[in-house]
C-alpha cells in the first residue's frame, strides 16, 4: 500500500529581512524644553535622528525644525529596521548651529515599550521619553508614536512551514 504525500509549503510575502528585522513606522511628532547648554532654549535648526541599536547604518533623519526653538515640532514619519535582537531604539535630539552639529538629548527606548506584551505587534504606541544629554541631566522631553509594520498576523505565524497532506484522504502528517 503506497500513500503519496504532496508538501504544500505556506509563504507569506514579508520583508525579505522580516526573519532577523522588523519594520517599524516611527512618527516624531515634537519636542519640549530643549535647551542648549541646559541654560537656554534652543533657537532653530533641530532635528532628530534614530537608530536601532549601535547601527549607525541605519540612521534615519528628519527635516530640520527651523522655526520651533525649544519646542520643535517634526510630525515626521521614518521608517527604521530593527534587528530581532535589538533591546533599545536609540532617539537623538541635534541642532545645527554656527559652531556646528550639537546632541541637545538622547533616549534610550526599550523595544519592550512597543513589543511584547498584551497589545498586537502592529498597534499604534504613543510615547514620551526624557531626553538626557551628554553628562546624563534631564534635558527636554521627545514625543513620538512607533508601530511595528511588518508584523505577521496571529492567523499567518506558521509562514514558511510545510504542511503535509496525503493523496489518499488522510490529513495528518505520517498518513495515519
Amino acid at each position: 500500500f503506497l500513500l503519496f504525500f504532496i508538501i504544500i509549503t505556506i509563504t507569506i510575502t514579508m520583508n525579505p529581512l522580516s526573519l532577523s528585522s522588523r519594520l517599524l513606522e516611527v512618527t516624531v511628532i515634537s519636542g519640549e524644553n530643549l535647551l542648549d547648554n541646559r541654560k537656554q532654549p534652543v533657537k532653530k535648526n533641530a532635528f532628530v535622528n534614530i537608530k536601532s541599536e549601535s547601527y549607525s547604518c541605519n540612521l534615519q533623519t528628519t527635516k530640520m525644525d527651523k522655526e520651533g526653538g525649544g519646542f520643535p515640532k517634526w510630525n515626521e514619519k521614518l521608517i527604521v529596521d530593527l534587528p530581532m535582537h535589538a533591546r533599545h531604539l536609540t532617539v537623538e535630539v541635534q541642532c545645527k548651529n554656527s559652531s556646528g552639529i550639537k546632541t541637545v538629548g538622547i533616549a534610550k527606548v526599550p523595544t519592550s515599550d512597543f513589543i511584547g506584551g498584551i497589545l498586537p505587534e502592529d498597534y499604534l504606541h504613543f510615547l514620551s521619553y526624557r531626553l538626557r544629554n551628554e553628562k546624563g541631566e534631564k534635558n527636554g522631553i521627545i514625543n513620538f508614536s512607533v508601530r511595528v509594520k511588518n508584523a505577521a498576523p496571529p492567523s499567518q505565524s506558521a509562514a514558511g512551514c510545510a504542511v503535509y497532506a496525503a493523496v489518499d484522504g488522510r490529513t495528518d502528517r505520517y498518513g495515519k
